[in-house]
This record gives structure tokens, C-alpha cells and sequence, in this order.
């Protein structure tokens, strides 16, 4: 007797990936999150959309504190299983970006990304730098519990602010 083996939930393996320029303003964090935010959806990418769209804000501040003017480039790609965000800027300080002291900076900007993605990092480019994280598919994601607080948190404080 032949024996099938269960079919596996269907996830997308093709690559997907999409760029979009980003004008410096007040708004430019907010818009790059919508399009995170846009292409989880689209792509059916099982993450957490708001871990996804955390970091994607951390990155956009990063670069626009860093110097970065004009605009920033948003890449993000669901390829092999991971959902990889990157943050493009002509950053004004390319020569000082490998120094050990720019190296320090721009991980102490990333402490989100350190704790919260499956990878993250920082390379230069021709026209400044990338700064990036991978996010992998949840395992299992957490259900609230009846008091509306996940398993494993607990409440401090009384309520009040």
C-alpha cells in the first residue's frame, strides 16, 4: 500500500521583491511602514507585521539621523522563506561609515534589529550605505489569553497611568 504524504501548507516560494524611493519629511517613516505593511499583506508573508513594520521605522530614522538627504531607497524581498528589509541613503559620512567608531554608532542604532530579527546588518554601497534585517516565518504565533495578555506576560502596576 502506497502512503501520501500530507500536503504541506502552501507559503510563497517564488521571489518577490519591490523597491520605492522615499522623499525626506516628517512623513517618510509612516509611508515606508505602509509599504512594509502593503507587501506582508500581498505576499501573504506569515511574520509579524508588527515587528516588521517596528523595524523598518527604526531603519528609516536611523538613516535620516545619520545624514542621509534628499531620499532613501525602501527594498524589501520574501525569497527563500524570509522577509529581508533594506534602507538605502547617500549617507554624507561614507569615509568615516567603516571606522570602528561609525561601526559602534550604527550598531547601537540597530538594538531593535539586534534583539527582534533573524539577521541584520550594515554594508556600503557605491552611493553610501544599506542597512538591513531578515525576518523569518513565525513558528507559532501567541495567542492571548483571556485576560487579554499572552502567555507568559505578566501585568504590573495598578491600572493607572
Amino acid at each position: 500500500m502506497e502512503t501520501i504524504a500530507p500536503a504541506l501548507p502552501a507559503a510563497p516560494a517564488e521571489l518577490r521583491q519591490r523597491r520605492v524611493r522615499l522623499a525626506m519629511g516628517p512623513a517618510m517613516a509612516a509611508h515606508a511602514c505602509g509599504h512594509v505593511r502593503k507587501a506582508i499583506a500581498a505576499w501573504s508573508v506569515p511574520v509579524n507585521p508588527a515587528v516588521a513594520i517596528l523595524l523598518t521605522s527604526d531603519l528609516v530614522i536611523n538613516a535620516a539621523a545619520n545624514g542621509a538627504d534628499g531620499s532613501i531607497m525602501l527594498g524589501m524581498k520574501w525569497s527563500a522563506g524570509q522577509l529581508r528589509v533594506e534602507v538605502h541613503d547617500p549617507s554624507a559620512s561614507r569615509v568615516a561609515w567603516e571606522t570602528a567608531e561609525s561601526h559602534a554608532d550604527a550598531e547601537r542604532g540597530l538594538l531593535l534589529a539586534a534583539a527582534l530579527a533573524a539577521d541584520w546588518g550594515h554594508y556600503r554601497t557605491p552611493a553610501g550605505r544599506a542597512v538591513y534585517f531578515v525576518l523569518a516565518p513565525e513558528s507559532a504565533p501567541i495567542a492571548p489569553t483571556g485576560d487579554g495578555f499572552a502567555p507568559g506576560v505578566t501585568a504590573s502596576g495598578d491600572g493607572e497611568p
